[in-house]
């Protein structure tokens, strides 16, 4: 998938359709003069329905659809006959996506599973005929419910991605790099900051045919959480995730303090981030030679309260070892 073609926010004005008009219809047949009232039911209006679709990973094809429109209920009419109810309208959305009420930012609800459909939109009940309203004082009704109204709702769709592992870095640390090498997936890659502008997703090929899913997302910087940088936008993909893995490069002037603002701008997002289990992958490591690796690692073990591992995407070091803590990390028992 290509960047331009990752969409994961959008905003929808959604109508469902109003209910039909119950009709006041009279009997009129051949040699029945007072048949009395015979008016049908007005149909229901049509729903807007939210649809999960395990085949879609973007809101791509709702970038230019801003209004969905239900279709209305039919009128009743004579003998008793019901109007047709509206036609529902299907918005369908990749798992993992989040509607809100766009005035008010609630969470309506969540698509989770595939085929799960959530009304957002209910559509007007059908008003009664006016065969409902006779009795022994009232013989003749010439009166009928009218249809009542759709719903009018403003509503957000915000795509949080289903991926196992959530890479997460400064920019220029090698997270798409180390995407495109242990995963098929092609990110935009270039030597300067903020390359990768929206997540990509990979598929790792582990051993024996298993597989799992890792996401990159654009950098952090320090006080992203100000708005600097593209600041938090993109956080909410790595939400349920798992595992986190933290890239920082060898030739960072301080690996642990990097490492620590990193956790402080997860912490400022959402606390409970800071409750999955942690990974710290220590990228470009070519360039150091053995006395400079062995500094590294000293100070590491001494100060950085995480488990790591040194890496190199350009020279294929250490991946596999990456790969086997991250799948012994996805599949331990809880405890």
């Amino acid at each position: 998938m290509t960047e331009g073609n990752f969409v994961d926010y959008v905003k929808i004005h959604v109508a469902s359709g109003k209910g039909g008009k119950g009709s006041a219809h009279l009997h009129r047949e051949k040699y029945i003069t007072k048949g009395g009232p015979d008016g049908g039911d007005g149909g229901r209006g049509g729903h807007v329905i939210i649809k999960g679709n395990k085949n879609l990973w973007t809101l791509f094809h709702l970038k230019f659809k801003r209004h969905v429109k239900a279709e209305h209920g039919g009128n009743g009419s004579k003998q008793r006959s019901s109007g047709a109810d509206g036609s529902d309208e299907y918005i369908e959305v990749p798992l993992g996506t989040v509607i809100r009420d766009t005035d008010t930012q609630k969470i309506l609800h969540e698509i989770t599973e595939d085929g799960q459909e959530i009304i957002v939109a209910e559509g007007g009940k059908g008003g009664l005929g006016n065969w409902h309203f006779k009795s022994s004082t009232n013989q003749t009704p010439r009166y009928a419910q009218p249809g009542i109204d759709g719903e009018l709702k403003d509503i957000t769709l915000e795509l949080k991605i289903l991926a196992d592992v959530g890479l997460v870095g400064f920019p220029n640390a090698g997270k798409s790099t180390l995407l495109s090498v242990i995963t098929a997936a092609k990110p935009k890659i270039a030597d300067y900051e903020f390359t990768t502008l929206k997540p990509n997703l990979g598929i790792v090929q582990y051993r024996d045919f298993k597989t799992f899913v890792v996401a990159d997302i654009p950098g952090i910087i320090e006080g992203a959480a100000e708005g600097k940088g593209i600041g938090h936008r993109f956080l909410r993909h790595i939400e349920r995730n798992s595992t986190l893995l933290f890239l920082i490069p060898a030739d960072a002037p301080d690996i642990v303090k990097q490492y620590e603002i990193l956790l402080d701008e997860l912490r400022r997002y959402n606390p409970e981030m800071l409750v999955k289990d942690r990974l710290v992958a220590i990228s470009k490591s070519d360039m150091l030679d053995a006395e400079l690796k062995a500094e590294i690692k000293a100070e590491l073990d001494e100060k950085l309260n995480a488990s790591w591992l040194f890496i190199s995407s350009v020279a294929q070091q250490g991946l596999q070892e990456l790969k086997d803590r991250l799948w012994e990390m996805l599949n331990k028992e809880p405890v």
